[in-house]
């Protein structure tokens, strides 16, 4: 209990300052890379559902052109290669995109695992994850069901999925999914693009 009402903030908060400043190299040639290959802004943000339904604007590195549609998952557009870039089809891949979610963490809109969170469209995941109590918790850069499928899960199954980690919430837990969320990473499992091919929400 300790774990999910103190500790786990406090950890979000430590991990997430290692991992800044000891990716900070990283992320700047990221920004650079992303500069030159298209035109826009370095970020992406878009409007997700957090902890008790509350709004807040997830941020990701900017992996498509600035016409691409907003508020559609990728899983949807007919054809999302002709929207991504090439700087962005690494990122997406690499799951490099996530990174500027680390100032979503420090700020406390998500917490480094917990469930993904949703669009704020999404209303049948959304009313799928309230039989599990799902959406009263904060939403993770990974989560159970992310290593458990990702883009392939319906949505029952999916939900059905958050609510166990909602039951299941312990530091032993969360270190398992983070364990397995960098095996997903390096072999990209479960990732696909457009609606035969679509990248995780």
């Amino acid at each position: 209990m300790i774990y999910k009402t103190d500790m786990k903030r406090w950890l979000d908060l430590v991990l997430s300052i290692i991992g800044l400043l000891l990716f900070l190299p990283i992320i700047l040639i990221i920004m650079i890379l992303i500069k030159l290959d298209s035109q826009g802004p370095v970020y992406f943000k878009q409007r997700r559902i957090g902890k008790n339904k509350k709004e807040f604007y997830i941020l990701k590195f900017r992996t498509m052109r600035i016409d691409t549609p907003h508020d559609i998952p990728t899983n949807l557009l007919l054809n999302p290669d002709k929207y991504i870039t090439r700087v962005g089809r690494f990122l997406r891949k690499s799951s490099l995109d996530e990174f500027p979610q680390i100032i979503n963490i420090l700020k406390g809109e998500m917490s480094i695992v917990g469930p993904r969170p949703a669009l704020w469209n999404q209303y049948d995941l959304l009313e799928e994850r309230d039989k599990y109590g799902a959406n009263e918790v904060t939403p993770g850069l990974t989560g159970w069901a992310q290593i458990n499928g990702r883009d392939e899960l319906p949505i029952d199954v999916k939900a059905k999925l958050d609510g166990e980690y909602v039951k299941n919430i312990s530091f032993a837990f969360d270190f398992k999914v983070f364990f397995f969320t960098i095996a997903k990473v390096l072999t990209s499992n479960g990732v696909k693009e457009g609606r035969s091919h679509s990248k995780s929400l």
